[in-house]
This record gives C-alpha cells, sequence and structure tokens, in this order.
C-alpha cells in the first residue's frame, strides 16, 4: 500500500508548484492552509455520514464510503505536505504504535 502513497506523494509534490489555473493541489496549496483544513474537514463530514449509511446499506453504500474515505485521505495527504510533512512519518507512528494496546497508547499521550 505504500507504493501508492509514494506515487501519491511524488504527485502531490510536483503539483503543489504548478500553476493554480491548471492543478486543483495548487489551488488548495495557493488557498493557504485554512483552505486545506476546511477541505479536510468536509471530506470528514461525509466520510461520516457515508459510513453511516453504509452500515445498514448495500454495495453501492459501500463503494460511496470507500470513495469518501479516499477524498479524506487525499486532502490529508495535502494537508501534511502542505505543512512540510510526509505521509511516511504517520506510517512511522502506526508501526510505532503497531502491539501496543490503544488505551495504554491514549494514555501515554495524555502524559
Amino acid at each position: 500500500m505504500s507504493d501508492i502513497l509514494d506515487r501519491l506523494q511524488v504527485v502531490l509534490d510536483q503539483r503543489r508548484q504548478a500553476d493554480p489555473q491548471d492543478s486543483y493541489v495548487a489551488a488548495l496549496h495557493h488557498k493557504g492552509l485554512n483552505k486545506i483544513l476546511e477541505k479536510v474537514g468536509e471530506e470528514a463530514t461525509e466520510t461520516l455520514l457515508a459510513a453511516k449509511d453504509a452500515e445498514h446499506g448495500g454495495d453501492a453504500e459501500r463503494q460511496a464510503l470507500i470513495a469518501e474515505t479516499a477524498d479524506l485521505w487525499f486532502h490529508s495527504l495535502v494537508m501534511l505536505a502542505h505543512l512540510d510533512l510526509d505521509h511516511r512519518a504517520v506510517l512511522d507512528e502506526l508501526a510505532r504504535r503497531f502491539g501496543v494496546s490503544g488505551h495504554d497508547e491514549k494514555a501515554a499521550r495524555q502524559r
């Protein structure tokens, strides 16, 4: 899976410097962090609503959830890129947490 994330990172890096009139990603970066965060929030809300529909829905609702989750992940990657953070840092954090109880990990963050 990280292969697709690596490939996407290359495209995001390239498009960040593109003309905002020619690239959606460049337009988001040009509009700034608040616009990017607005999109992340919008996609998070749409993902939540799609999950509610998918719980008792059929294939179409489940596919809609996948599409909305992809949108959320994409905009999250744009957010990280805007802040000069790499998706590998998130993957490293997930790897660090692997094998650690979720309760223990959460408690350690609150200290």
